[in-house]
């Protein structure tokens, strides 16, 4: 039986003389998977991701913080050791490359850092410590010297 492919059936299989054939790792990364919707792991890690509110701690824990902050401006030359708690909002972070704004959510998380203090600067409300680490005023919840 005759068909129309019989004269070239069996030939070899054609090889370029000019360009190598490609490697087989170069071959296998063509067909890889690719994310169809970029960032969405992302968005779905962010939404389930637990944040805390500000707590407003009254009246007289704000009179209790004032008295400690006080005590601390006056022993500020010793550069002293505190323990300080305090709210980190969560920030806002821009997506400038793409042309869109990305927030995180509403809230933030309560920390603690403890160090020397280096210095209180009152015109931008922050406590400055030794190792350069900055805490703004108006996020402290507690504060403990010594």
């Amino acid at each position: 039986m005759n068909t129309d492919y019989d004269d070239i059936i069996n030939l070899p299989h054609y090889e370029p003389k000019h360009h190598p054939r490609m490697p087989m790792e170069a071959r296998a990364a063509q067909f890889a998977p690719f994310a169809a919707l970029a960032g969405y792991d992302s968005a779905i890690q962010e939404s389930g991701r637990l944040t805390d509110s500000w707590i407003d701690m009254g009246e007289s824990a704000n009179e209790d913080l004032n008295r400690k902050m006080e005590l601390l401006t006056s022993k500020i030359a010793e550069h002293p050791m505190v323990s300080i708690e305090y709210f980190l909002p969560d920030a806002h972070r821009s997506a400038q490359s793409r042309g869109a704004c990305q927030s995180k959510k509403s809230g933030g998380s309560y920390q603690t850092i403890s160090g020397q203090v280096k210095r209180i600067i009152d015109y931008e409300r922050i406590i400055e410590f030794t190792d350069g680490s900055k805490i703004a005023i108006d996020m402290i919840k507690d504060l403990q010297i010594g």
